[in-house]
């Protein structure tokens, strides 16, 4: 069929009309037609919540590790669990090797209609919470183990004992409890101020401040809000205990210091784990895994003002200052 498709090029070539678009795609098509059988990548669904920055850089970050060889289809949820669900039944009529889903709406779309496959989930806040398990459904967690925050921590702040928490029961108590586990590990004594709406925060930070040698911060929206967030960072310092975040906005604003997770990260993560599965190297199920890569951010000016000397086998590991 080659030879065939040769000899009509020649024969196009030689007629005057034929022009140059012609025999382009004439090359195009042989091109296509001499890629050897099976050389084709995996074809790789990409399912998003929506149209945002953090998706979009954790997506970047999924496509600089998958494999080289991968075609990408990517669907828009645009916020629409309904359409999300529609978007699914249409990837599990196709012949995709892996969905990748980015965010909440986009995974829960994916666990209820594709069961065929592997699914891999990213950008996804406390996914237990959401019941996001299965025999072909795993993904990356977007928070750090307890294990390896307190395990930095303990480099950093040898002698720490007591760590203040300020927390909503109804939305962190879950993962509160798994990091007192993990601090004991680690020789820290780890007390939690519980409160229920914003108004309780001064009060429940006063008694944290005088009780606890450090403050740690955890994702908890009654807790941080615009008008919370500075007052206590104000607060601790004057008080002198150090704050540990979880953002590097959290450590320029006055923080000791940040873990955090490159949403980007969270994206090469994800994209080592879809290679390590398409080449069978790695089977389902699979608990969600972590990010391997934890982002250290200082603050330098609260350190010295704190008097905390930053151990010389912490320096290495620091990504940010101030």
């Amino acid at each position: 069929m080659i030879a065939l498709l040769y000899r009509g090029c020649e024969r196009i070539r030689r007629r005057p009309s034929c022009g140059w678009l012609g025999s382009l795609a004439l090359t195009a098509l042989l091109c296509a037609l001499s890629v050897p059988a099976g050389a084709a990548g995996p074809e790789i669904a990409i399912l998003r919540s929506s149209d945002l920055n953090s998706y979009n850089d954790a997506v970047k970050g999924f496509k600089a590790t998958a494999p080289g060889s991968a075609t990408y289809i990517e669907f828009d949820l645009q916020g629409d669990l309904e359409r999300g669900k529609q978007l699914a039944r249409k990837i599990r009529h196709s012949d995709f090797s892996l969905v990748v889903a980015v965010g909440l709406k986009a995974a829960l779309a994916a666990k209820l209609e594709i069961v065929d496959r592997p699914v891999l989930y990213m950008m996804v806040l406390d996914p237990s919470k959401h019941h996001l398990t299965g025999g072909n459904l795993t993904g990356v967690l977007l928070d750090i183990p307890p294990e390896k925050q307190f395990k930095i921590l303990r480099a950093f702040l040898p002698s720490l004992q007591r760590i203040g928490v300020l927390y909503d029961l109804r939305k962190t108590a879950s993962a509160l409890h798994e990091a007192s586990s993990q601090a004991a590990i680690h020789n820290f004594q780890l007390q939690g101020f519980s409160v229920e709406n914003e108004k309780e925060v001064p009060q429940q930070l006063r008694a944290l401040l005088s009780r606890s040698e450090a403050l740690w911060l955890i994702p908890d929206s009654t807790v941080l809000t615009n008008d919370s967030t500075r007052f206590i960072l104000e607060s601790a310092l004057t008080k002198q205990v150090p704050v540990i975040g979880f953002s590097s906005e959290l450590t320029r604003l006055g923080a000791l210091l940040s873990l955090s997770i490159s949403y980007r990260e969270v994206g090469r993560e994800t994209g080592r784990l879809a290679k390590s599965i398409l080449d069978k190297e790695t089977l389902l199920p699979l608990k969600p895994i972590p990010v391997e890569h934890v982002r250290l951010s200082v603050n330098l000016k609260t350190a010295r003002y704190l008097g905390v000397t930053i151990p010389q086998e912490i320096e290495s590991l620091i990504d940010e200052t101030y």
